[in-house]
């Protein structure tokens, strides 16, 4: 099969980046016609254009274009006539397929990450009251690694027909093709050397790379490795549990399922929660996982836990099972089911955990807390856009005490934004 060509586009009038979109790209406006593969197109004046590989106040003379729709280009920055103080070399060649903000120094990184938070909060300002002073300055919780800090990896195999071996690899950011890798500055390192050993293990062997779907590998803060490969056409094997401590509890999980990628700074965002829930007696935790928030932060409590994914649930009732051995706590209950479909669990004396997927909360859980209306509630979030349509409606009956971002994610443009609700 003949390579795709790939699109460059020159703008007659080069590219001002103005801005961070809250997916991670730098924003400009294309104000003159677009020449792309050699061939004008006036039309597309006026339209936004994303790019990878742009800061703020870069001026960019050409791209290549990934995604084009009728009201934005998404595409990756390749020359530039004007570049940002804040710009640093990668450390990786594949960066902007795992961690495109690579070329960000770490502090405009945070202030990066702050202002947009800060937007999003403007904007929800407008519509409902919220204390000026928690907008003004978002604080973003640091990881205390930027580097080498994911426990978890999932890599491509690639066949080198050059060299005649397999090879660990991404995909291009937008593309099927595969990027041969050969260093990661982003998993823990024991990861890293565990993938080389499983592939010098499939060339020796003399395995096809496109037997396989993918390698998957997962590593605890000890060090200890669990994974495997996924094949082609064949059910996902189990692979061995690992265990983690979390404010010096122990979890068990698998190394497949959920469980936060970088822990020292989702500890960070567990102490928050468990202060605010200090004097709470009663505790719904939604979007439940395997138990990490709820069984952190309010294990000495009345405890109910909601989980629907089932392998999920099984390990958060034996990480249940652990605590109610450890503290005599009976009042620590797991229940697999959607958030949605267990509404009567929600209480007005209780206070409530909401972790939810990048899509945000069901709308009838929304109204539901909105009718019951709960002491407490303390909103973490992966995807800060949702967060604050939620929110639309909960601050009609609350009042917010604290906005808080989290660096789980360093060098990409990944947020997560903590906040915590009490009842008007």
């Amino acid at each position: 099969m003949r390579k795709k060509e790939p699109r460059i586009a020159t703008p007659k009038l080069p590219l001002f980046i103005y801005d961070f979109a809250t997916t991670g790209q730098g924003i400009a406006t294309l104000n003159s016609e677009l020449i792309i593969n050699q061939q004008s197109y006036s039309e597309l004046v006026g339209v936004k254009v994303l790019l990878w590989n742009a800061l703020p106040g870069e001026v960019v003379s050409k791209f290549q274009i990934v995604t084009q729709k009728p009201h934005f280009i998404e595409g990756i920055a390749i020359e530039f006539e004007k570049q940002s103080e804040s710009r640093v070399a990668p450390q990786d060649k594949q960066f902007l397929s795992t961690s495109p903000w690579q070329i960000l120094n770490d502090q405009a990184e945070l202030s990066a990450k702050s202002n947009i938070l800060v937007s999003l909060f403007n904007h929800l300002s407008k519509t409902r009251p919220i204390d000026e002073e928690l907008i003004q300055n978002i604080p973003i919780h640091q990881s205390p690694k930027n580097y080498f800090y994911r426990n978890k990896m999932e890599y491509s195999l690639y066949y080198n027909h050059e060299i005649e071996r397999i090879q660990l690899a991404v995909h291009y950011r937008g593309s099927h093709r595969k990027m041969p890798i050969t260093s990661s500055s982003l998993e823990i390192p024991a990861i890293f050397t565990r993938a080389n050993q499983i592939v010098d293990e499939l060339n020796r062997t003399k395995q096809e790379a496109r037997s396989f779907q993918s390698l998957l590998l997962r590593a605890n803060q000890s060090g200890e490795v669990s994974g495997g490969l996924l094949e082609n056409g064949k059910p996902h094997p189990v692979f061995p549990n690992l265990t983690d401590t979390l404010l010096g509890n122990t979890y068990s999980y698998s190394p497949g399922g959920f469980f936060q990628i970088n822990l020292p700074v989702y500890e960070a965002a567990l102490l928050q929660i468990k202060a605010f829930f200090e004097d709470s007696t009663s505790v719904l935790d939604l979007y439940a996982g395997v138990g990490t928030i709820g069984l952190s932060v309010a294990r000495d409590k009345a405890l109910t836990l909601v989980e629907v994914n089932k392998s999920a649930y099984e390990e958060l009732t034996a990480n249940s099972t652990r605590v109610i051995h450890t503290t005599n706590n009976q009042l620590i209950h797991p229940i697999l089911a959607k958030s949605e479909e267990v509404l009567d669990q929600i209480s007005a004396d209780a206070s409530v955990i909401l972790d939810p997927p990048r899509a945000g909360c069901d709308q009838k859980l929304i109204q539901k807390l909105c009718e019951v209306q709960p002491q407490k509630i303390a909103y973490l979030s992966c995807n800060p856009v949702t967060q604050v349509r939620d929110l639309s409606s909960l601050l009609q009956y609350y009042n917010i005490q604290s906005i808080q971002g989290f660096n789980f994610f360093p060098h990409t443009p990944h947020i997560e934004s903590l906040v915590l609700l009490t009842r008007k």
